[in-house]
């Protein structure tokens, strides 16, 4: 048997949660982010999230701390987090647990998409002005 990964980007998250809320299934689509064994969530902070972004992340975050694996993507420090998710305190709480067993990998350089990208043009370039 294998392992229930969940990957959603922090826009369907905090989207979808805030559906459920406005149609009473929130514990439903709770239950959604809790149950995999890792979580993955990606993009957070490439722009301010809606409002109650925060206290849905932060229930995802406490409900698994320390009983399921989560992963968070981010281009943005994370003293920037409060404004992003509109919430200092809310923030604080949200890194305080989700940074106490993490491990933070820091990525430097130039985007492998935008290097990718760059190589499939050299090359096409290379093999039109090859004889």
């Amino acid at each position: 048997m294998g392992y229930v990964v969940l990957y959603r980007s922090i826009f369907d998250t905090v989207g979808e949660l805030n559906q459920a809320e406005a149609l009473n299934e929130s514990d439903k689509a709770m239950r959604r982010y809790l149950r995999p064994d890792l979580l993955i969530i990606d993009d957070m902070g490439l722009k301010k999230l809606p409002k109650q972004s925060g206290e849905y992340l932060f229930e995802i975050i406490m409900r698994r701390y320390e009983l399921r694996s989560t992963i968070m993507t981010s281009n943005r420090p994370l003293d920037e987090w409060g404004k992003l998710v509109g919430d200092v305190p809310t923030a604080t709480a949200i890194l305080d647990r989700f940074l106490s067993r993490a491990d933070i990998i820091q990525i430097s350089g130039k985007s492998y998409r935008l290097r990718d990208t760059a190589c499939k043009i050299k090359n096409e370039h290379g093999k039109e002005n090859s004889p």
